[in-house]
């Protein structure tokens, strides 16, 4: 998949890397934690998603500042400040109507967005989001004191060689994923922030609070959430669909924060989210084209690795029985 990366500035002076891909009607991702807009589209985590939604739509997302391919050193991050992200994006673009999709912390900017500049958004998308951060849970889980051990743990760690640093956090979002995901997403944290923007974030986040401003949507909305979600728990999503009128609530099967390209979870996504924008309806898609020949790749594979210790045994026999045809027949 090709993309266009582009540079915008917020009006107050931060640089934003932005990229488009696919042709169609336009869905905008806002920006959220963990994005390296290159590095996104190698990367079996996102690559999947990023594919799927370029099919039949122009996907915009974007870095937003402090991270990835945006202007790393900025004075300050929060949610005021990542909605000033989003409307450069969009303005630099000229885009009229589009749909939003927010996906975890996207989800709240993309409520924010929706409230302040109703007649452009056409759809809300919500995915793996929710309403209130770390500080705003009822839940010993998400203390103050837990807060601040973790921002000491990104501060000490997220740098370090030692990926199990990194890995608490990558076990929350792709918590069943094999080694080869996790090893992703453990470098992606490595390279979308340093550990001191990954803190400032981490805090940020934690005191993200929309609740407020849920019955002010006017979009149509969806929202789909995982029932084993760790990062962002079922009920944060459940939340959100009770709060926002007329929204459709769609529960998904996984335990990933980031589903995973072979889970149920993907399929439900692709259908539920094709079928809310009107999209029209393809027998074969590209996706799953592309998905199927990397499931028998994978096969075909194990498969070569199974049998090889059986081939060199046939190969020895026929050789002996070779060699003794030939010396005593």
């Amino acid at each position: 998949m090709d993309q266009s990366i582009r540079f915008c500035t917020t009006d107050d002076g931060v640089r934003i890397a932005y990229a488009t891909s696919g042709k169609g009607s336009p869905i905008v991702r806002p920006g959220h934690w963990l994005t390296h807009l290159e590095y996104d589209l190698k990367s079996p985590v996102w690559r999947p998603l990023l594919l799927g939604l370029s099919e039949q739509h122009t996907l915009v997302r974007y870095d937003p500042r402090g991270t990835g391919m945006s202007d790393r050193d900025v004075d300050d991050v929060s949610p005021e400040l990542w909605l000033k992200d989003l409307e450069a994006v969009v303005s630099d673009l000229g885009l009229d109507r589009f749909a939003l999709l927010g996906v975890s912390q996207g989800g709240p900017t993309a409520i924010r967005y929706a409230v302040k500049h109703p007649e452009k958004v056409t759809h809300l998308i919500l995915y793996g989001s929710y309403a209130r951060g770390r500080l705003h849970r009822d839940d010993a889980e998400f203390s103050s004191e837990m807060l601040d051990a973790m921002c000491t743990l990104i501060l000490k760690g997220w740098g370090s060689d030692n990926e199990s640093y990194r890995e608490l956090f990558s076990s929350r979002y792709v918590a069943s994923s094999n080694r080869e995901h996790m090893r992703w997403f453990n470098e992606l944290e490595a390279i979308s922030a340093s550990p001191e923007m990954a803190a400032r974030y981490f805090r940020a986040l934690a005191d993200i609070d929309v609740r407020k401003l849920l019955p002010k949507v006017k979009a149509p909305t969806l929202v789909l959430h995982c029932r084993g979600d760790r990062a962002a728990p079922f009920r944060f999503g459940r939340e959100l669909a009770a709060g926002i009128a007329g929204a459709k609530f769609v529960p998904m099967e996984g335990d990933n924060h980031v589903f995973l390209e072979h889970e149920p979870a993907s399929g439900t996504f692709f259908h539920e989210v094709a079928r809310f924008l009107g999209d029209k309806r393809q027998l074969v898609s590209k996706v799953a084209v592309g998905r199927h020949a990397r499931n028998w790749r994978a096969l075909i594979s194990q498969l070569h690795h199974t049998l090889e210790p059986f081939t060199a045994v046939v190969s020895l026999s026929i050789g002996a029985i070779s060699y003794l045809v030939s010396r005593f027949g």
